[in-house]
């Protein structure tokens, strides 16, 4: 009887090496790719890749500061960029999902100010979640950049409530929209009676254990973070709050998070922490509505997810505001992109495989690059 049981301990041991064995080996990997892409003594970024429940890779390289020098590390905070989207939707689907609102409500319900009753009337919570409103962003950054250096939230959605026409009927395109969660976050504090910057603290946070992470509000935060930089006539300059237009406007892109604090975030959705699977579940599929045209090209800036065509039609990729494409091997792959200011981003799951991996960068690097070199790590050792 001692014999099989040996075996069987023998067994678990060689699988356990084997294991170590696989985790040295792409640690070692992506840490030589990676110690190329950033210099020590420049802005830097952060990088993780999670299998399950097990970190495989979390590193930081560079400078989070060039003042102070303080080094990049997995737990540094950098602006998400656009990845805060997700927040904000997020945030509006666990108010529907206390029946405090619906995503078939209309703008009207919310902004009875719009100049036109009719659009407002017309243009549903979903459409604004979906970038598929056909608002025209009419705000005049260039012109007015001192007023937009400090513009919150309000001041950044008021010029697309005095629009008099769409650029097409809602549903029927994509048009990326960064306003459009500058409103949606006015709603969740017309409907939380709070600033959104707290509800999504109580509600996404705190449940998710993202105890460091904070959201932009006015000048906050000013400490505590990292800062972000552009190169300019061979030199770093500081690019993000005060610097950089529109930054203040948190809705589209105030969360300030780590790569450790987002995996957190990624396995809140994988457990149904903050909102029941079934909701997680609709969150991260693809909303084509039934008058969808999509012969406009996509435009989302830079993005690392992008659409396939049908003849000539571009098909929709897009969730409640999570992009959904597959990989190369053909699983489904949920993410977003972010950047804003010198801040860089890419965050990416395989919720089947229970993969996830992010990139955090405070300046602009080859973040494509190295989603590939991500994905071909995972595909080359069948993770």
């Amino acid at each position: 009887m001692r014999i099989p049981a040996l075996s069987a301990v023998f067994l678990i041991l060689v699988a356990c090496a084997g294991e170590k064995s696989v985790n040295q080996k792409i640690t070692t990997e992506l840490d030589n790719y990676l110690s190329q892409q950033f210099s020590p003594d420049e802005p830097g970024g952060a990088i993780l890749l999670m299998k399950g429940d097990h970190i495989l890779f979390s590193k930081g390289f560079g400078l989070s500061d060039l003042k102070t020098r303080e080094p990049v590390t997995p737990n540094t905070l950098f602006n998400l960029g656009s990845i805060s989207k997700t927040f904000v939707a997020n945030g509006i689907l666990v108010l529907q999902q206390q029946g405090k609102l619906s995503l078939e409500d209309s703008l009207y319900k919310f902004f009875p100010e719009f100049k036109n009753k009719t659009i407002a009337q017309t243009i549903k919570v979903k459409h604004l979640l979906t970038h598929t409103s056909g608002l025209p962003d009419i705000r005049d950054v260039q012109k007015d950049t001192a007023f937009f250096l400090t513009a919150k939230d309000g001041e950044n959605w008021h010029p697309v409530t005095q629009t008099d026409s769409l650029l097409f009927e809602p549903g029927s395109q994509f048009e990326y929209s960064n306003p459009a969660f500058n409103g949606l976050a006015l709603i969740i504090e017309k409907v939380s009676g709070m600033k959104w910057q707290q509800f999504v603290s109580e509600n996404i946070f705190k449940p998710s254990e993202m105890n460091s992470s904070t959201i932009t509000d006015g000048p906050h935060p000013n400490s505590g973070v990292s800062h972000a930089y552009v190169m300019n006539s061979g030199a770093w300059t500081e690019d993000d709050y005060g610097e950089e237009p529109t930054f203040a406007a948190a809705g589209n892109g105030g969360v300030w998070s780590s790569v450790e604090e987002l995996a957190k975030y990624e396995k809140a959705h994988w457990q149904s922490t903050f909102l029941t699977k079934g909701n997680i579940d609709d969150s991260r599929s693809v909303k084509r509505f039934p008058n969808w045209k999509g012969t406009i090209p996509f435009a989302a800036g830079w993005s690392w997810f992008t659409p396939q065509r049908d003849g000539n039609a571009y098909l929709p990729i897009i969730g409640w505001s999570w992009f959904i494409t597959t990989t190369p091997s053909g699983a489904r792959m949920i993410g977003h992109t972010g950047s804003q200011g010198g801040f860089l981003c890419n965050y990416a799951s395989i919720p089947e495989k229970r993969l996830f991996f992010v990139i955090l960068c405070n300046s602009p690097r080859d973040i494509i690059g190295m989603s590939n070199k991500l994905m071909e790590v995972v595909e080359s050792y069948g993770l």
